[in-house]
């Protein structure tokens, strides 16, 4: 039996057709797989911001006695919100919202205050990480090709997740609670990929250390890079050109107290590659000077390290952000701004 010329091209094409169609395939049911394990960790995260908005909700409830109805109802509606399944979550955690929502900022601590606004802040990230998972999963899964080949298996369709977002100036007050900064923050890494870290403390709690990158506050008239340049000089002594900073790359909004202040700190990070060097602070204000307590060349194991000892490091994924930072270093156009904790 012989096969003419034509029905061999058409058998080729076919068979092309096929191969075309089946890496298609293939390649789709990845990327499908590795949105939905973006979606599920997105919900990790996002159930884990909840469940710590849940214990500053009670926390918060304890310090509210004067009113102990409102008191009792605010900590069950946390114990509900907390124990309730994928399907009622949503109802109980805006239920919790508008209870927090009802809670007079002035009758409460600053700490306290600082970290019912912190929490607050995780849970808007991460819910809109979380939405933001879905919506991309769901454009793939919803095609019609998509649908067709039943490239999604079985795996059910991830679903958006909806409670009310408050503002900030809703968490802590309008009176002038809380004071606004904007900073300028670096992340400036040695030749071995090391970050130089300060370790400081508050003056109110000079028991409790913690580390975080060099910055500070933009003063009126800069701009942020210029801002991050004046600090890296500041701070450790070392001549940056500001043209030559990478970024902002990162930013993250946090609210807390430091030295009898409650600060809403909007934090915008640069990278910045160096030789190793001594850092000298002849730079640094009275408050400094009297604050920092030391500084570091960390790997991303020290840094770990370091937190395993209790003593936080800012910002809080600094060890598994550090290869996003070699990345962007390496590339010649400017990152995108993305939010971090």
């Amino acid at each position: 039996m012989t096969f003419s010329a034509l029905t061999i091209l058409i058998l080729g094409a076919i068979a092309a057709v096929i191969l075309v169609v089946g890496l298609w395939a293939y390649g789709t049911a990845n990327r499908l797989d590795r949105l939905h394990v973006r979606t599920d960790l997105a919900w990790q995260s996002l159930d884990a911001a909840l469940a710590r908005r849940a214990v500053v909700a009670r926390a918060v409830s304890a310090a509210t006695r004067a009113r102990l109805d409102e008191s009792r109802k605010l900590a069950s509606l946390a114990d509900v919100a907390e124990r309730a399944d994928r399907v009622h979550r949503e109802d109980a955690e805006n239920a919790l919202s508008v209870a927090l929502a009802a809670v007079d900022s002035a009758d409460l601590p600053p700490q306290l205050v600082a970290e019912l606004a912190d929490a607050e802040a995780r849970v808007l990230i991460a819910r809109r990480f979380h939405n933001d998972a879905v919506r991309d999963t769901l454009a793939l899964r919803t095609t019609r090709p998509v649908r067709v080949l039943h490239l999604g298996g079985t795996a059910p369709l991830p679903a958006y997740f909806e409670i009310v977002e408050r503002s900030a100036s809703a968490t802590y007050g309008t009176e002038g609670r809380a004071v606004q900064r904007t900073s300028s923050r670096v992340v400036l890494v040695d030749e071995r990929g090391r970050v130089l870290l300060l370790r400081g403390h508050d003056p109110t709690v000079p028991d409790v250390y913690f580390w975080f990158t060099i910055g500070g506050a933009v003063e009126p008239g800069e701009n942020l890079r210029e801002a991050a340049a004046r600090e890296v000089l500041e701070e450790t002594g070392l001549v940056a050109a500001a043209a030559d900073l990478k970024g902002p790359m990162w930013r993250r909004v946090a609210t807390f107290p430091f030295n009898g202040t409650l600060l809403r700190s909007e934090e915008l990070f640069f990278a910045y590659r160096t030789q190793e060097f001594e850092p000298e602070h002849s730079g640094f204000t009275d408050l400094e000077r009297r604050t920092v307590t030391g500084h570091r060349w960390c790997t991303e194991d020290d840094i770990r390290s370091l937190a395993a000892t209790g003593e936080t490091v800012y910002p809080q994924d600094l060890a598994e952000l550090l290869d996003e930072v070699n990345i962007v270093l390496a590339r010649r156009v400017e990152p995108e701004v993305r939010a971090i904790r």
